[in-house]
């Protein structure tokens, strides 16, 4: 049986999860340092948890960890996204004029934000000026959804924002009207189910409605560290094991989603 590798955080999300994998019959082990204990790589371990976490023991566990590539966003199709995406680097992004969204790839080294003008950025001066960002087209989702996805289905669904908001109501629950969740699960599906999108194996997809347009991709993020909404825990483990993989026997494509692979990092303008 697998066995779910959690960080040390006792977050809603990881006791569900903790509780969810129990009930399936998994084990479970909750990591108290930034190393693995020894024999863990050898029980099958499916890992959730923070990324600088993740970057500390995934050798160790052995495994190569699925995410989606810095690239994912600019380089889908315009139908998908439905405005401007560009991937630069942080001196080219920083050259940028009139106002553009701007975050960084990989961890929140500077806030993710509308600047100005790319001149404001806020962005630590030791960053080298190669560091990749994401820069985006302003505009205002009125609504986004969470779709856990493993090999182009989404088992898990659930609201995220609303308003600028989590979607959460006063008495704990996800509730969304019922047009509204068959409209986000159109889109979702139309990503889904094009051939010309090229999807990780394992992913989690944020899809919302851009005020004035319609329903788009917000930004696709790695499944082993993105927070489960309202969706069913016991629906993301299959997710989770998915995105998981023993580095000894993985298959050319898993090794191109893999954390760490440089290539992806490619400039995309």
């Amino acid at each position: 049986m697998p066995t779910l590798v959690l960080s040390h955080r006792y977050s809603p999300d990881s006791n569900a999860l903790f509780g969810a994998a129990l009930a399936a019959g998994w084990d479970v082990e909750r990591l108290h340092a930034f190393h693995a204990p020894p024999g863990l790589a050898r029980r099958d371990p499916v890992f959730y948890g923070e990324t600088l976490l993740a970057d500390a023991i995934v050798d160790e566990l052995g495994l190569l960890l699925i995410e989606p590539s810095a690239a994912f966003l600019p380089r889908l199709p315009l139908r998908h996204r439905l405005r401007d995406i560009r991937l630069l680097t942080l001196a080219e992004a920083r050259a940028l004029t009139g106002p553009w969204f701007i975050k960084p790839t990989d961890e929140k080294v500077f806030p993710a934000r509308v600047y100005p003008r790319g001149a404001a950025l806020d962005a630590d001066p030791v960053f080298p000026a190669n560091l990749p960002v994401l820069v985006s087209e302003p505009v205002e989702f009125e609504v986004e959804y969470r779709f856990f996805v493993r090999d182009r289905h989404a088992p898990a669904r659930s609201p995220y924002i609303r308003a600028g908001e989590i979607a959460r109501g006063a008495d704990g629950g996800w509730e969304a009207d019922e047009t509204e969740v068959a409209e986000a699960q159109a889109c979702a599906d139309a990503v889904l189910a094009d051939t010309d999108v090229e999807l990780p194996p394992a992913l989690v997809l944020d899809v919302g409605f851009i005020r004035g347009r319609g329903w788009a991709v917000v930004e696709a993020n790695p499944a082993w560290a993105s927070g489960l909404c309202g969706c069913d825990p016991a629906r993301v483990l299959a997710v989770l094991r998915r995105a998981s993989v023993p580095r000894d026997g993985a298959g050319d494509d898993d090794r191109r989603w893999a954390r760490g692979i440089d290539a992806r990092l490619t400039v995309v303008r």
